[in-house]
């Protein structure tokens, strides 16, 4: 077992990359001459380089290779004629290629049959390319020799447009390390480093499983970075891998005191931390390792499931704070007896209103605990008044306001950013759209956007469900008010997203009802106002 206990860095020493190996070099020839293309064929045909075959592409003038370059991405090399339709065709088909299309991995070489045209010495100062040939001189030797130092270059090239593709991953990813979506974005990354790297196939997979789930028992192997083959599975559990070879190279790799496996081609990795989280790596490889790969892959390991570590540790105390918030906004609202699952209900409607609204994932998911103790204020106010069935007196209703300012004063000075949220809740939930609610009398779009969606939520589950003070509203007039209270009591756009999707809302209320039936609306009720029901929100 590695000990995890810092990031490990290891010094860089090239490692020559290999791009796709099913797939050909394309060399595209660019000539006015069809012998050109004839004998240029002739002479690399069956050549191989990193046991990639040549591919031929041809183009006969500088429009056509133009045409051709705009559509084909991969190019390795381009055989280029300086003279063909002008004198200059193929410089200024260079200059096309560097500055127009901006692709600087492509290696050029120059071939002339005039070289008067265009001097060797002014052509390599004033162009980028490779290399500048005179047709007589490229004979059989020169010609490979030519070609296989330009592709070694294109490969160099290609990794390191790889990597830096993956770091560019890894960077965005730091900005949020400890997000789930992010740190995939983080091991993705650096698989596609790792395969580059070491020269491996497509086909990779590394799945991750904590020790640090709920029960306190390990959690479920995921795949947390996967190529090739492999890549629809991300996100989803080791058992969703069809290929069984997967599965008995990961029970080899556990078997082995290193805790690596390879057998004719197929390569696996076992890796445990020392939280006891396991993680496995599964490549194909087409030639041996070397110690320095071995070292590569266990920096992998080592610096992927540590942050995944990091992960599952900080996702253990959120859970807690959100498992204690809850509980605290149940233990405020079971002094109200005939709001059971209340605040269960405010939560679900909270964030399917704000992400109708078109508020992000993580914004909506904050607003949906946030919402639960909404009401914290409602803890110091005498249950004579809070569970009274009658009409409140203007003295009884400013005792009732009061529990905003309290529960605010409570939340205000955390620095929790999910804290700060309840608390901008709890004050601004009250206030209305025309700017008659309270405690500030605010109106329109200087309430906060998640105090004008919670007011938009608890009305409508305050009216769906039976209170000490109303019974539960038929659901025609529920939305009846909210088309009445729009621009009012509303913000009109909350209220016209509600309306729109009544359905999804009328279903969460249906879902979460109290187990006594105090979500009934819809059902046949006697008058549901009982005078002064209106000021109890």
């Amino acid at each position: 077992m590695i000990d995890s206990d810092d990031i490990l860095f290891k010094d860089e020493t090239p490692v020559p990359a290999a791009s796709t190996k099913s797939m050909p070099w394309k060399i595209l020839i660019v000539d006015d001459e069809a012998d050109v293309h004839t004998v240029t064929t002739f002479m690399l045909a069956g050549q191989h380089f990193q046991n990639r075959p040549f591919s031929f592409l041809h183009a006969y003038s500088g429009p056509e290779a133009r045409a051709l370059l705009a559509s084909e991405q991969d190019i390795a090399v381009i055989l280029l004629d300086v003279v063909m339709e002008t004198d200059d065709s193929g410089l200024q088909l260079v200059h096309f290629i560097r500055h127009e299309l901006g692709n600087s991995a492509v290696r050029i070489i120059l071939r002339t049959g005039q070289p008067g045209k265009a001097p060797a010495a002014q052509v390599i100062l004033d162009y980028d390319i490779d290399d500048y040939k005179e047709k007589t001189e490229l004979t059989l030797e020169k010609m490979l020799v030519t070609i296989i130092s330009a592709l070694r270059s294109y490969s160099f090239i290609a990794t390191i447009e790889a990597n830096r593709q993956g770091l560019k991953r890894i960077i965005e990813a730091s900005s949020d390390i400890f997000e789930r979506q992010s740190l995939q974005k983080l091991s993705s990354g650096a698989l596609g480093q790792l395969t580059a790297l070491l020269q491996l196939k497509d086909e990779a997979i590394y799945s991750h499983s904590s020790s640090l789930a709920a029960s306190g028992t390990r959690g479920e192997s995921l795949v947390l970075a996967a190529t090739g083959n492999f890549a629809s599975l991300v996100g989803q559990s080791m058992d969703a891998v069809g290929d069984e070879m997967v599965h008995v190279m990961l029970e080899k790799a556990k078997e082995e005191p290193r805790g690596f496996y390879c057998d004719h081609g197929q390569c696996a990795w076992y890796f445990q931390c020392r939280t006891g989280s396991e993680n496995f790596l599964y490549f194909e490889i087409t030639r041996q390792l070397t110690e320095n790969d071995h070292d590569l892959l266990r920096l992998f390991f080592t610096n992927v499931s540590l942050a995944f570590d990091n992960l599952f540790l900080n996702k253990g105390i959120e859970d807690t704070q959100k498992e204690i918030i809850f509980h605290i906004a149940e233990t405020v609202e079971c002094r109200s007896a005939e709001t059971g699952s209340h605040v269960r209900r405010v939560a679900e409607l909270a964030h399917l209103l704000a992400r109708k609204y078109g508020l992000g994932d993580e914004e909506a998911e904050m607003l949906k605990l946030a919402s639960t103790i909404h009401d914290l204020g409602k803890i110091g106010i005498p249950d004579s008044i809070l569970n009274k069935p009658g009409p409140l007196t203007p003295e009884e209703f400013e005792i009732i306001k009061s529990h905003v300012p309290r529960g605010y004063n409570m939340l205000a000075n955390s620095t929790s950013p999910i804290i700060q949220v309840a608390a901008r809740i709890i004050l601004t939930h009250h206030e209305r759209w025309d700017g008659q609610g309270y405690p500030q009398g605010l109106t329109g779009e200087d309430i906060h956007v998640h105090g004008r969606i919670v007011a938009v939520v608890d009305v409508f589950d305050a009216l769906s469900s039976k209170r000490v003070y109303h019974q539960a509203w038929p659901w025609e007039d529920i939305f009846a008010h909210f088309l009445n209270q729009s621009g009012q009591h509303f913000d009109p756009c909350l209220a016209d997203i509600l309306l729109q999707n009544k359905e999804e809302f009328m279903a969460i209320s249906l879902k979460y009802r109290d187990q006594e039936g105090t979500c009934n609306a819809g059902q046949d009720q006697p008058d549901p106002r009982l005078p002064g029901w209106e000021i109890r929100w």
